[in-house]
């Protein structure tokens, strides 16, 4: 499973991240950077009055990859 994994700088200049785990997997950069800039934009994201989103740093998709070790028996 692949997940967009945005990062931003809060207002209190720590690292966020929001990721996405049902996003497109062939966005492209410039789609990527405007979406960034909109959603940091809309100040949505806040917690005890620090902006979470407050600048948009880096985004990557990160790709999971499952090995099962012991599985459950079928019902």
């Amino acid at each position: 499973m692949k997940t967009l994994d945005l990062s931003f700088k809060t207002s209190t200049n720590k690292v966020h991240h929001l990721k996405l785990h049902y996003a497109n997997d062939n966005l492209s950069k410039e789609v990527v950077s405007q979406a960034m800039a909109d959603l940091a934009a809309t100040r949505l994201f806040a917690k005890d009055g620090e902006n979470l989103v407050a600048e948009p740093l880096a985004a990557k998709y990160v790709e999971t990859i499952e090995t099962p070790i012991i599985t459950a028996p079928k019902a």
